[in-house]
């Protein structure tokens, strides 16, 4: 007869076997449950609460069409001009009457607008955050794309879709994917918009004193140095990116008053060894797009670049790691695997990816808005 294994005797649960839901897990989803729960005056607010937000999880992909709806017809942007009437809407919009008041009706619902008693719609404070933040009416036109890459939920999951979204970033493979002109200027201008509200936050979290020059690494046409440069008026930049965006770059640093302190070096991290001379690297939005053997390759590039003492700055929206969060594992991790070339990593992958590249003393701030980014610091 076999041995056994017994309890008390270095028996150890398999980790891989399926284990019973709890008792708690089994009564919550018992309907005789919820009936009393929805009854019961101590209950009911609770139960109430989790059936709305059972609902908004079951409504959102509706919602996401409203909001990108308003976006494409412009509603956010003519309401933050002047606040309209119904008619002047439908008319502006080419919508017609009885379908626009659906559509504005629902921005009503979903937080963004409200109607004034004089029959005008208006922008509500979330609405008008929404018309304000730079590049995110850019972010929301182009999740079409994404749309149709989830279209199959089950079969993106399994890995069987060859999704549109890794096609509207061909840059993520290399130099030669971004020699296209009309790819390069619709990257460049999002991803422009976009690291405006990254930059503010990152620089609030970073740590940049007695930097003497920051090279950004993949920068594009240089927005995150244009900011920081505003910031730090002694302090000499260098962009290190593909060859596509150096007349955007310079024509940036020009109308910042920075073409004397700022160098741009055209190349690819794939392909070329990071230049020396920056007491600083910062790579903005940069490690999500690659795989981990590519972030390895480019931190071991930027280790290789540094004096020591010198230091790498990471800012990217994280996972959440072991407490998952809704931005970085229900957004930004879908949003990477359907470009299929990297994935959303927590800020414990990270660090652990700089440790492995020889960084040493990473830091990393409470993030005040981990949907915009999170940052990371190693030292050589």
């Amino acid at each position: 007869m076999a041995d056994l294994d017994l309890p008390g005797s270095g028996f150890a649960p398999d980790p891989q076997a399926a284990r019973p839901a709890s008792q708690l897990t089994r009564l919550i989803a018992s309907r005789q449950f919820q009936r009393w729960a929805a009854r019961f005056p101590l209950t009911r607010r609770l139960v109430r609460q989790e059936g709305e937000a059972i609902f908004d999880l079951v409504a959102g992909f509706c919602h996401s069409q409203i909001l990108q709806a308003l976006v494409k017809l412009d509603i956010p942007k003519t309401l933050l001009e002047a606040e309209r009437p119904l008619d002047t809407l439908a008319k502006d919009a080419a919508v017609p009457k009885d379908r626009m008041q659906v559509l504005l009706s629902a921005g009503i619902a979903i937080g963004l607008l409200k109607q004034r008693r004089s029959g005008h719609y208006a922008l509500t404070t979330r609405g008008a955050a929404l018309a304000g933040v730079p590049g995110l009416a850019g972010m929301i036109r182009h999740h079409d794309v994404l749309y149709r890459d989830l279209t199959d939920p089950v079969a993106f999951f399994r890995g069987e879709v060859q999704t549109e979204l890794a096609e509207f970033w061909p840059y993520v493979f290399g130099a030669g994917g971004a020699t296209d002109p009309e790819v390069t200027a619709t990257y460049s201008q999002l991803m422009a918009d976009s690291q405006l509200l990254v930059a503010e936050d990152t620089l609030a979290l970073a740590d940049l004193g007695g930097v003497s020059r920051l090279m950004d690494v993949g920068g594009g046409t240089g927005t995150f140095l244009a900011a920081t440069g505003a910031a730090y008026p002694e302090l000499a930049v260098t962009l290190f990116d593909l060859p596509a965006v150096v007349p955007a770059a310079q024509t940036r640093f020009a109308d910042a008053g920075m073409s004397g302190r700022a160098t741009i070096i055209a190349g690819s991290f794939r392909d070329d060894p990071l230049p020396q001379g920056a007491d600083m690297i910062s790579l903005v939005r940069v490690l999500y797009d690659h795989s981990d053997a590519t972030v390895a390759d480019l931190l071991r590039s930027a280790w290789d670049a540094l004096p020591p003492g010198g230091s790498v700055l990471i800012s990217e929206p994280m996972t959440g790691g072991q407490t998952p969060e809704r931005a970085g594992d229900a957004y930004f991790a879908l949003y990477c695997m359907a470009m299929r070339t990297g994935r959303a990593r927590s800020a414990e992958q990270i660090g652990d990816l700089l440790r492995h590249a020889g960084f040493a003393n990473i830091t990393g701030p409470k993030s005040r808005r981990p949907f915009v980014t999170t940052v990371l610091q190693g030292v050589k």
